[in-house]
């Protein structure tokens, strides 16, 4: 029921009844009062007409008993009469029904019907009286008091009563043709109405229906319109607002994703933060970024940030400017941009960007590091050229035999720059990819044997035990694809390493090892070793480590790196172990296929 109250059809439904219902009782109330007075106005006419009749037939004719048939003609079948001639004895009374003598004693002991014996104007009251059809019952009457011979001073009077009870009856009949009517026009009114509501409101549920389906994203729901009318225009309208707001779903969605997959694709972190510094959008690089620092510092909650980025949002929040700053976070170094959002001309948070710019920074102090590293590397043998150069042009020298010493350590400076600047080359080279690697197909126990074989004189010279050693069977061939050449060069670094760091009755062993899938090459001696702290950093460009490791005149700094570069253009990999005052270890992977 309530269903029905809420929905437009019940809605108007009732709006209407009740108009219509308010109408038919107004028209009823006034109907009712119209007839009633017209009846009533119609009965006094009657009996003022009877009465006068009767009257004239009282005054012309002596004996009434002979008129008394004319009188009960003239008189309707619901009107009585009560003849006076004078004011003290009833000369005629013509009445059927009940309670005759009742009613003719209250019409004569009336006082204001009795003014009529001396005044020549009729007399017109309405009074209660028994009926004349039902013992026990008082019934309304109009009474209209003629006067008769009113030329006398007193006279008689024709008193004619009628029932209202006729009145009563026709304004019943009256009152249940316009209930019956009233039904009908209820009927009539709720049938139309329901017809008229079916008509508005089945297109308007085939709205709520299209709506619903809209909500649920299903844009292509259309409303059937064939009406030309206000509903027929909305119906057209409807579906005019779903074309376009499916064009511009499409529209929010197309840039949606081209802003995630520009974003994802950033190598910058980008960070949307609200005005309580609560991460609302990240991209992959900024949850790496923001796992990264919860894991470090252990934080309960992940959107906490770093001290000096949350210093730097505060600050940009606060004075609502933007901001393009570059500062180190715990160790790493970052590019920040930090750019405000509005929303209605109000700041709602800002997006941060950020750069890490470690590596760059680590290149940076590398180039700087290398230039002056190659700077001091020629200042020595440029000093030694030019002043033994000077000492031969002086004549400072007298004999020969201290100018061919000067001329021979002219010579092999000049050679060690010429290494210095080839091994230069070599390691730009290959960093940048364009130093060949010619692999061939090589058994590698000959090979390693032929480079160790190559430092027996050397290893005597400087009194230290070299030797060469493996696992593999002699019967067993094992080729691998490797540039001899540049591997050759590897393993004269290394050896060539550890000879001039061992001291003397000290070793160095070349050890030839096979695994499942690769080869193990290790380089190790019985030196001074190199300290934990140093170790990470022997494979970058003329670095140094302590004293006991410094490299003599024939050292160039780069071996090392050029090493590292070669095996891993092997895709092999290239390590160290070390213990100081125990010994190093240097150690070649290189993969069997």
């Amino acid at each position: 029921m309530n269903r029905i109250w809420n929905s437009v059809v019940g809605k108007l439904w009732g709006t209407i009844l009740l108009l219509v219902l308010f109408v038919l009782f107004i028209v009823t109330v006034l109907m009712l009062e119209f007839l009633e007075d017209f009846h009533t106005e119609q009965a006094e006419e009657i009996l003022r007409q009877e009465a006068a009749t009767i009257g004239k037939i009282v005054e012309q004719h002596e004996n009434l008993e002979n008129s008394l048939s004319i009188i009960s003609d003239i008189l309707g079948s619901e009107t009585n009469t009560l003849i006076v001639r004078n004011a003290d004895s009833v000369f005629l009374s013509v009445q059927e029904g009940l309670n005759k003598e009742v009613i003719n004693d209250k019409i004569l002991e009336d006082e204001q019907l009795s003014k009529i014996y001396t005044s020549d104007k009729t007399i017109i009251k309405k009074m209660l009286m028994p009926s004349m059809t039902e013992e026990n019952r008082m019934e309304n009457y109009i009474i209209l008091a003629s006067p008769l011979e009113a030329d006398e001073q007193v006279h008689g009077a024709v008193f004619i009563y009628q029932s209202l009870e006729v009145v009563n009856k026709t304004s019943n009949n009256t009152t249940k043709i316009v209930f019956l009517s009233g039904f009908i026009a209820l009927l009539l009114t709720t049938l139309l109405t329901f017809f008229l509501s079916s008509k508005i409101t089945s297109p308007l549920r085939s709205m709520r229906e299209a709506a619903l389906e809209l909500a649920k994203g299903n844009f292509e729901t259309k409303v059937p319109y064939t009406q030309r009318d206000e509903i027929g225009e909305l119906g057209s309208a409807f579906n005019r607002m779903g074309k376009q707001l499916k064009h511009h779903v499409e529209v929010i969605n197309q840039e949606k994703e081209q802003l995630s997959s520009i974003l994802t694709s950033m190598t910058d972190a980008v960070i949307t933060f609200n005005k309580e510094f609560q991460v609302q959008v990240s991209n992959p690089q900024a949850d790496q970024l923001l796992n990264k620092w919860h894991e470090e510092n252990d934080i309960a909650n992940k959107s906490d940030l770093p001290d000096e980025l949350q210093h730097l949002l505060e600050h940009v929040l606060h004075l609502e400017e933007e901001l393009d700053e570059e500062l180190e976070i715990r160790g790493s170094y970052f590019s920040v941009s930090i750019s405000l959002l509005y929303s209605n001309e109000s700041v709602r948070g800002a997006v941060v960007v950020l750069r890490d710019m470690t590596e760059q920074h680590r290149l940076d102090k590398m180039r700087s590091d290398f230039i002056a590293n190659v700077s001091h590397e020629l200042r020595t043998p440029i000093s030694m050229l030019q002043g033994y150069s000077e000492a031969i042009i002086d004549e400072i020298v007298t004999t020969e035999e201290d100018k061919n010493e000067m001329i021979r350590v002219i010579y092999d400076e000049s050679k060690r720059m010429g290494r210095l600047v080839t091994e230069l080359l070599d390691l730009a080279r290959l960093e940048s990819g364009y130093l060949s690697i010619h692999k061939e197909k090589a058994e590698i126990v000959s090979v390693i044997e032929r480079i160790t074989q190559k430092f027996d004189q050397a290893a005597k010279e400087s009194n230290v035990s070299l030797k060469f050693d493996h696992n593999i069977p002699s019967e067993e061939l094992i080729e691998i694809e490797i540039d001899e050449d540049r591997m050759e060069q590897v393993l004269t670094n290394l050896i060539d390493n550890a000879l001039r760091h061992t001291p003397e009755e000290g070793s160095v062993s070349v050890l030839l090892e096979k695994s499942k899938n690769q080869i193990i090459i290790k380089v190790s001696d019985t030196g001074f070793g190199i300290p934990a702290e140093d170790l990470p950093y022997i494979f970058e460009r003329f670095y140094k480590a302590d004293k006991a490791r410094t490299r003599g005149k024939a050292g160039t700094g780069l071996g090392l790196a050029i090493a590292k570069n070669i095996v891993e253009r092997h895709e092999g990999h290239l390590s160290a172990e070390s213990t100081v005052g125990v010994g190093t270890t240097f150690i070649i992977q290189l993969p069997l296929s």
